[in-house]
């Protein structure tokens, strides 16, 4: 079985480093924000531009402490695209905050500022309070900052950056990290940039904010962990994870040109067949996902034909949130979100990674195109 994502090939580059880079954790024994955690916060800044950084437990705690920082709650309704993972829209509920679901382009998958327009509109009706949006940068490519912030601050809003799936992309020649006053972003291990347990980031522009996250971070401390000036919560990274994240951040450059070879040669090989993703002029994915188009009534058949193959593939997402049982109870900008109802029926991911050989990726290629014209499925819109 070929692996959906080889993390196995990347680790035996940098085994030794990393082996290392653990060895020192175990020598000063710093094992919750040990120094790692601050050279690292470092190293981002400087990868991404940002002013600053701030390491967390995950990549879910990042928009919770956000949240908590600009005192959302009950009343207040956050914008949220429907097509993404649950962890978007959890943190909202969290805080007792509505969630206001967004439908998507049916090109980039991400946020439709139109649709979001209409969201802020009925959020008034319902008598809400507009205070902020959630873009997600769905596999590897940035939403579409420039429209969404017109947006927003036409309506007084903030703009968090979900980039827990493309950190390291660009947007307009900006990278992502710096595209809103804060971006957050996950570590999971199977994130383009990921370690091998849990952790995260935020991304801030805003210094008068900073100190709040820092607060937050540590149960709402002041002047120490024992002088609690706010409600916060658990959030450190360890440094174990630090120590993996600085070796991989090593790599990552080189890894998201890899990343985009095999986009390239996926795009080129299925183009002619298949509903290839669509970047935007500009901008550079990172490619957390491959995800295509596939024809609905046969996407079942396609996948159980591939795995037969020794192929994975795998559906981002089944289910657009506003129709998930802890989510179906919250407002949509419109009746239905049909971009979202559609793609959830038709997309489909495939192996990718930095290390995606050539010949693997043109078996994949061959064995996907072959299944695609046997069982006669369409080309989808």
């Amino acid at each position: 079985m070929i692996p959906f994502i080889d993390l196995a090939l990347q680790q035996k580059r940098i085994r030794p480093q990393l082996e290392a880079a653990l060895l020192r954790v175990l020598d000063h024994g710093g094992y919750i924000m040990g120094p790692e955690v601050y050279e690292l916060e470092k190293q981002l800044s400087s990868f991404c531009g940002a002013l600053h950084t701030l390491t967390c437990a995950n990549g879910t705690d990042a928009p919770a402490m956000i949240l908590m920082a600009k005192n959302v709650g009950p009343g207040d309704a956050v914008f949220v695209p429907s097509f993404t993972f649950a962890a978007t829209a959890e943190v909202v509920a969290w805080m007792g905050a509505t969630v206001m679901f967004i439908d998507v382009r049916p090109d980039t998958f991400n946020m439709d500022p139109n649709s979001l327009e209409k969201g802020i509109q009925k959020a008034k009706k319902l008598g809400l309070r507009p205070c902020g949006i959630i873009p997600v940068d769905l596999y590897g490519q940035a939403a579409d900052y420039d429209e969404i912030s017109a947006i927003a601050q036409k309506e007084a809003l903030w703009v968090i950056a979900d980039a827990a799936q493309s950190f390291g992309g660009t947007y307009k020649g900006r990278k992502i990290g710096t595209l809103a006053e804060t971006t957050v972003t996950s570590f999971y291990p199977a994130k383009p940039l990921g370690c091998y347990g849990d952790a995260g980031a935020i991304f801030t522009q805003n210094s008068d904010l900073l100190p709040i996250l820092q607060s937050i971070r540590v149960h709402g401390q002041g002047t120490d962990k024992y002088d609690n000036v706010r409600i916060g919560m658990n959030g450190r990274c360890d440094t174990m994870q630090a120590a993996v994240l600085l070796e991989k951040l090593t790599l990552f450059p080189e890894e998201i040109t890899l990343r985009q070879k095999v986009a390239d040669r996926y795009t080129e090989g299925l183009g002619d067949v298949i509903v290839t993703p669509i970047v935007e002029k500009n901008c550079q994915s990172v490619w957390a996902q491959y995800t295509i188009k596939v024809d609905p009534e046969k996407r079942k058949e396609i996948m159980d034909e591939l795995k037969e193959e020794g192929i994975p593939t795998m559906i981002h997402y089944a289910l657009p949130l506003h129709h998930q049982q802890a989510y179906n109870y919250y407002p949509c900008a419109t009746d239905t979100l049909p971009v979202c109802e559609g793609l959830a029926s038709c997309v489909l991911s495939l192996p990718m990674h930095a290390y995606l050989e050539a010949d693997v990726q043109d078996r994949i290629i061959k064995s996907l195109c072959d299944t695609v014209t046997r069982l006669g499925a369409k080309k989808v819109a």
